[in-house]
């Protein structure tokens, strides 16, 4: 019960005051708990910062039940992330992401952490795809992963584009598939 006090503290002071201004002093307060306390738990801000995240706005990705098809296990993982992506506070995600620039203890915290799931959802697809011998295993999987999540984030934070089943179905098949085709070619 205290652990969630604060860590919705925190997540209310990042979207009123931003990263830089959030103080633990302020979070105690906000949460009526000791700094020991919160100390006695997170060893920094940025820790504290990157369970906030995790616990209530970033629903881990993980690897859909195999359907034996690529396409299908693709798919899966991308309306995953999507629901994860639209169910999340854009200012909070913009201002962590901002903080993240300035802070390189928080930006290593929260690609260690969070960064890490979507990786983990399409690297299992993948490597389910290459046991059954649809992809060779020299597919470059953190590139397929970078380029995913961008797609996403950018049509739902910079470019405020619809994220609707049309537009992750062509993501699909004009973009990642050919990708993995291309690198399959490449064996």
């Amino acid at each position: 019960m205290r652990e969630e006090a604060i860590l919705l503290a925190t997540l209310e002071l990042l979207a009123e005051v931003g990263y830089d201004r959030m103080t633990m002093d302020a979070v105690a307060a906000r949460a009526h708990a000791s700094k020991a306390t919160i100390y006695r738990r997170w060893p920094g801000k940025p820790e504290l910062v990157v369970s906030a995240v995790k616990r209530y706005a970033a629903s881990p990705t993980a690897a859909p039940a195999e359907s034996g098809d690529l396409r299908q296990d693709l798919l899966a993982v991308l309306l995953a992330m999507r629901s994860s992506l639209t169910g999340q506070d854009a200012d909070l995600i913009l201002g962590l992401m901002i903080a993240m620039r300035r802070d390189a203890e928080l930006a290593a915290a929260v690609r260690s952490q969070v960064v890490t799931d979507k990786g983990e959802a399409f690297g299992a697809v993948i490597t389910r795809a290459v046991a059954r011998g649809e992809l060779p295993a020299t597919v470059d999987t953190a590139l397929f992963v970078e380029i995913s999540s961008a797609m996403l984030f950018s049509r739902l934070f910079v470019t405020g584009e619809t994220l609707d089943d049309a537009f992750i179905h062509h993501l699909l098949d004009a973009v990642l598939l050919p990708l993995l085709n291309h690198q399959s070619s490449l064996r």
